[in-house]
């Protein structure tokens, strides 16, 4: 139920790079591919200096329903991946989790949601400790639909 194209439409993380960067967010859309086994194979397209790129990653699924797992490169670099709340047509709030380290993002199947899930999705955000300070709202214009063959990464599969 989550296959499909997404917005992302905001993001709440205390990361440093984020808040540093904050003013040159991009529009960025993630398509999910359901593959065998249940994971999730997901391409992030984004611009990094006025160039599409698309970031490949695969989310593993875990024992329990709605929790995944994003293995990066080196010791204790494993993100967890928890579906917090979606209705699947409209929206999805997911939380991921590195160490101690928690963000919270929220998805739209378009580029804006009504002010009721970004209510829900602010609420989310103060129940995990985090505030309006260290949340961002992506631009809802300027989406890139492909990358060429050189401007593709692949994250460990």
């Amino acid at each position: 139920q989550l296959a499909g194209r997404w917005f992302l439409v905001g993001v709440a993380s205390r990361c440093s790079y984020l808040a540093e960067h904050s003013h040159q967010l991009e529009a960025t859309t993630v398509t999910v591919t359901i593959l065998e086994g249940q994971s999730l194979a997901i391409s992030t397209f984004r611009k990094l200096d006025g160039m599409c790129w698309e970031i490949r990653q695969r989310y593993l699924p875990t024992q329990a329903r709605g929790r995944f797992l994003l293995k990066g490169r080196g010791y204790g670099s494993k993100v967890d991946v928890v579906v917090g709340e979606t209705d699947y047509s409209t929206y999805a709030i997911l939380y991921y989790q590195k160490g101690r380290s928690i963000s919270v993002k929220l998805y739209g199947r378009t580029s804006r949601v009504s002010d009721a899930v970004a209510e829900k999705f602010e609420q989310r955000v103060r129940a995990v400790g985090l505030n309006e300070d260290v949340t961002y709202y992506f631009p809802q214009y300027g989406f890139c639909d492909s990358a060429d063959e050189f401007h593709i990464l692949d994250g460990e599969l």
